[in-house]
């Protein structure tokens, strides 16, 4: 197994085991919001 590969591994069973850590994916509706709310406020380019 790839050096990486084991670290990902590791990274994402480790946000599993801890419910406290939240995969990017896993966030949902709060995320979202967070987003929308940041594209609104950028500036558009002409």
């Amino acid at each position: 197994m790839k050096v990486r590969t084991r670290f990902i591994k590791s990274v994402i069973e480790t946000a599993r085991t801890n419910e406290r850590t939240a995969m990017p994916w896993a966030r949902g509706a709060h995320r979202r919001t967070h987003l929308a709310k940041r594209h609104a406020l950028a500036p558009r380019a002409a």
